[in-house]
């Protein structure tokens, strides 16, 4: 189906999933410019008009849910028989992929994805939506390790259409409640066993039940009791261990009643790992209370109110007698029966009518932990179930603690009621990891350091030998750390390899041997010898650089010889730039000779010079009674040629 266009925008690209409901492809919106991933029903399915109705009806529904940890759906369409839903695009891998690839997971990472799990599951349930197939198959982890679920609604649809699919399951049995194994009754609590089995899986690596087919699979979850996750894995907490147990309790009554129960403890045991804070609830109830009955069947002593059958009545006085003894003995009961069900209802009715809460007056609830606040206003009779909390990142504000609160401090609450009550709570500083700026300009790497992650950036200069100057060398913290926006981050800038100075010392007067050692103690090296081409014996006459200036270690000095041909005189001439504007700052000079007695070229100088240091003076050897050719190049381009004699 890849090409096909639906609904006149979206077009299939590839695909990316299936499963036993639906095909699942990765698609562009045209109308929109953006990746979206739509979700095909099979033929199975689409062939049922009733399902049809129904999927459309709770996919409907289910789009009307927004929460970060939803995987949001942006329509419901068909084309032809064709019945397709399209949702998010969500770049990452399923949960199940993830617990495969790693194994049993470290408890604490478990606990983060189940508070997003569990945030997302009390979300659709405050809007009336129950999952039904809460598996890590619908979880969906991105790389940025946000947690998404799909597919709300969708079972829902599937559980009451009449469809039958031969050789598959809706959902999958591994994570069924046991209510829904026996066809029962589903609503919140189911999908909050299936999240405790979904947790069981991540903290210990394997499933709770398996079995050789899905019947003996659901059986297990009716009947047997799952082995103990502490015993698996030797490093999950008791607490961890305590809600599990809890969420997967068989009977209704003894799970969390609500998702938001549940992710109370989650929190708490981030908090306290080892804590005893699970408590499992009796879900016979109230325990029923037998109350002796009062009335017309209360026993009462013959011989105390009856008259005693063998005596005869055979006088007036005695049928007076007999008269009044029974109007007494009415009274006596009457009064008996109102004074038995006066002490019975006020010692009954206390157990069993609900207490009477008085309103509530809000308090300032800013810089207080969330969860501490939801027990505080669950004891004064406010519907926490109710309270719409929304969590954002705080660099000042620690995490779990309320940023702001609606309404303010003294506004009156209903208890039993519906109240409007919504909280602002700190996610903690947003930590991230600590980028790679290595090799990058030093600017640029503050830049960046500073704008897109809030970082306090300090500049240290230092030497390094393979890092270009003005590059960065490293960062502290490094590469992959955990950073948050306020954090200081000290980015080193390379000044190139370590240069050290040294002083040339005095050639002049010196043999070439001699000058040698001389520049071999001073860390320098012999360079070029001049003139050039002839075998020098004589003293040095001269020296570039001059004695005594400082230059880096390890750099050339040239030396100039006296010449060694006899009848020959050395003449001094300096060489300027004739176009300097033209030219760079450092210019390569090359001077060359042909004295008239050997008709020989001799290189008289051959170096890089700066143009500040012109003009440059050259030593030239003329032959008595003779001449020398001169010819100087600037970078390689010839600038002057002259001739040289004894008397100029």
């Amino acid at each position: 189906m890849e090409g096909m266009i639906l609904g006149n925008r979206y077009e299939l690209l590839e695909k990316i999933g299936g499963g036993g409901m639906a095909l699942v492809y990765k698609a562009k919106c045209n109308l929109l410019n953006r990746f979206v991933a739509v979700k095909i029903l099979r033929s199975d399915f689409t062939n049922d008009e009733e399902f049809v109705k129904r999927f459309r009806i709770e996919a409907q529904a289910a789009a009307s849910l927004s929460h970060p940890n939803i995987v949001s759906i942006y329509d419901v369409g068909h084309e032809g028989n064709i019945h397709y839903i399209v949702m998010e695009y969500v770049d990452g891998i399923t949960l199940k992929d993830y617990i495969s690839r790693k194994g049993a997971l470290n408890w604490r990472e478990a606990i983060e994805i189940s508070i997003q799990i569990c945030s997302a599951i009390e979300h659709a349930h405050r809007n009336h939506i129950v999952h039904r197939d809460i598996k890590p198959h619908n979880i969906l982890l991105t790389n940025e390790g946000i947690i998404k679920v799909t597919d709300f609604g969708i079972a829902r649809a599937v559980s009451a259409s009449t469809i039958t699919m031969v050789g598959s399951t809706i959902g999958s049995v591994h994570y069924f409640s046991p209510e829904q194994a026996r066809g029962g009754f589903v609503d919140e609590k189911s999908d909050i066993y299936s999240l405790g089995i979904t947790l069981y899986e991540m903290v210990t690596g394997r499933l709770p039940f398996d079995g050789e087919s899905p019947v003996a699979v659901a059986l297990k979850h009716i009947q047997d009791e799952p082995e103990v996750p502490m015993m698996i894995n030797k490093d999950i907490p008791s607490g961890v261990n305590d809600i599990i147990m809890k969420a997967i309790k068989k009977e209704l009554g003894k799970r969390y009643q609500s998702a938001t129960d549940m992710l109370r403890d989650f929190y708490k045991v981030l908090k306290e790992p080892g804590g005893n804070f699970v408590t499992v609830e009796n879900d016979s109830g109230s325990p029923t209370k037998r109350i002796q009955a009062i009335g017309n069947n209360t026993p009462i002593k013959r011989d105390e109110f009856l008259i005693k059958e063998n005596k005869p009545d055979n006088t007036k006085g005695n049928k007076k007698k007999d008269k009044l003894t029974y109007i007494l003995a009415g009274i006596t009961s009457v009064i008996i029966i109102a004074l038995a069900i006066f002490i019975g209802y006020n010692a009954v009715m206390p157990s069993i009518k609900p207490e009477q809460h008085k309103d509530f007056v809000m308090e300032n609830y800013k810089n207080k932990d969330i969860n501490d606040v939801k027990d505080e206003l669950s004891k004064a009779g406010i519907d926490v179930d109710n309270i719409k909390v929304t969590r954002q990142n705080s660099n000042d504000v620690d995490k779990d603690m309320i940023i702001s609160q609606t309404p303010a401090q003294g506004s009156t609450l209903k208890p039993g009621g519906y109240n409007n009550i919504e909280f602002v709570v700190s996610d903690g500083p947003k930590v991230e990891k600590m980028p790679d700026l290595t090799k990058r300009d030093a600017r640029e790497a503050a830049t960046r350091a500073e704008q897109d992650y809030g970082l306090k950036v300090t500049m240290e200069d230092e030497f390094n030998d393979t890092v270009a100057e003005g590059l960065v060398t490293r960062t502290d913290p490094e590469a992959g750390d955990d950073v948050k926006s306020g954090d200081s981050v000290t980015i080193y800038r390379s000044k190139g390899p370590q240069i050290t100075q040294t002083k040339v010392p005095k050639l002049i007067g010196l043999t070439e041997s001699q000058a040698k050692k001389a520049l071999a103690d001073a860390n320098l090296t012999l360079g070029k010898e001049f003139p050039e081409g002839s075998s020098n014996t004589g003293k040095i006459i001269d020296q570039k650089p001059a004695a005594g200036t400082s230059i880096e270690e390890n750099k050339p000095v040239d030396i100039y010889f006296q010449n060694n041909l006899q009848g020959r005189v050395n003449v001094t001439r300096m060489i300027s730039l004739n176009n300097p504007q033209s030219l760079p700052d450092t210019v390569h000079i090359v001077v060359q000779a042909v004295p008239s007695d050997t008709n020989a070229m001799e290189v008289l100088m051959d170096k890089q010079v700066n143009q500040k240091d012109f003009p440059v003076q050259v030593v030239i050897p003329v032959p008595n009674g003779g001449t020398t050719d001169v010819k100087v190049f600037i970078n390689e381009k010839q600038t002057d040629e002259f001739v040289q004699n004894i008397t100029q």
